[in-house]
């Protein structure tokens, strides 16, 4: 039995997902004209309670459209270092848009909007001027830690006062959502744009959606051309995405459960110094400094299950729909058994 714990990348479609992808009705969505991208997207747009959405392959992709459409060359985006659009995205906010980052220290990459407020550079010639806010829920290398209601709204207010447009990399709203009990609508109403990933959590094999209002999706739809985004029969993917948002849901939970469980587990070893709180379904444990990073990684590839090093000495997990719980007792019982 082989577990990846890589990332919740990693799903496999379901022969029910297989079966609603060949049934999908396609046409060419460069000229908009693919029933199932334009179903996705209405989807998307009325879950968020937003106007219109974009179908994107990638949310790296979703992400840095948005940055360019709120952005103006000199311009610069306040985030949090553990941001994923400048950790992961290849710089591509200075490729793309011309701008910089101002990265400030939150808290496991959750920012407050005292903080932000303390990022927005002056008026001076020699200063980048401030122009975008971007914030990530959960927040990956934050180990899954999310945002509530009250958080968000005070950084709205604060963005509104200064004139900030508010863009959310919610690569994995969902299961932020899942914990905080906000609704997607009440998401929608507090960002100027949002990103949401379906090769995620929610388990679709390829695609991200960028959801805002009909002006600004009008002009997203060039930058994603420009950018190399304009697909053609891409319904086939974007009806694995409506079978995700209708089907898959629900079952984030059992992905949270799973990954606590396992925190639970690991807490009982010699060989872990500390573990983030796991909030959601992304675990990141340090190793004692007796213990090399790259032996544990082996020591688990021996055992059939595959995880990253993270960082030196940092391991993460991350559970999603396809591991199991026969998957999980073997884990828990592999990772006792290290050492």
């Amino acid at each position: 039995m082989q577990i990846d714990l890589r990332s919740d990348t990693v799903t496999q479609p379901s022969a029910a997902m297989k079966e609603f992808m060949m049934q999908a009705p396609l046409g060419d969505d460069v000229f908009a004209e693919d029933p199932s991208v334009n179903q996705l997207e209405a989807k998307a747009a009325e879950l968020f309670g937003r106007e219109a959405a974009i179908y994107c392959p990638s949310g790296t992709m979703t992400n840095q459209i948005a940055i360019k459409l709120h952005t103006r060359p000199l311009d610069e985006v306040i985030t949090d270092k553990l941001a994923h659009i400048y950790n992961y995205e290849v710089g591509g906010y200075a490729y793309h848009s011309s701008v910089s980052v101002k990265l400030l220290e939150g808290d496991r990459g959750r920012l407050t909007a005292d903080q932000i407020k303390s990022g927005i550079n002056p008026e001076a010639d020699w200063l980048p001027n401030s122009s975008l806010v971007v914030l990530e829920n959960t927040c990956n290398k934050g180990g899954g830690s999310y945002y509530n209601l009250q958080q968000l709204l005070d950084i709205q207010r604060l963005c509104k006062e200064h004139s900030l447009k508010l863009h959310l990399d919610g690569a994995r709203i969902f299961n932020a959502l899942e914990e905080s009990k906000i609704t997607p609508k009440q998401i929608g109403e507090i960002f100027d744009t949002v990103s949401v990933c379906l090769s995620k959590g929610v388990g679709a094999p390829v695609g991200s959606v960028l959801i805002g209002d009909k002006k600004t999706m009008k002009r997203a739809r060039k930058v994603r051309k420009v950018m190399g985004g304009g697909m053609r029969q891409s319904g086939i993917l974007a009806a694995a995405c409506i079978y995700a948002l209708d089907n898959n849901l629900a079952k984030l939970k059992e992905d949270h459960r799973r990954a606590k469980t396992i925190e639970e587990s690991l807490r009982s070893t010699a060989y872990v110094a500390d573990i983030l709180p796991v909030d959601t379904n992304i675990l990141i444990f340090r190793l004692i400094e007796d213990v090399s990073g790259e032996n544990f990684i082996q020591y688990l590839s021996a055992n059939d299950i595959k995880a990253i090093e993270f960082s030196p000495q940092n391991v993460r997990f991350v559970t999603h729909l396809d591991f199991t719980d026969e998957m999980l007792q073997k884990t828990i019982t592999v990772l006792k058994s290290f050492g």
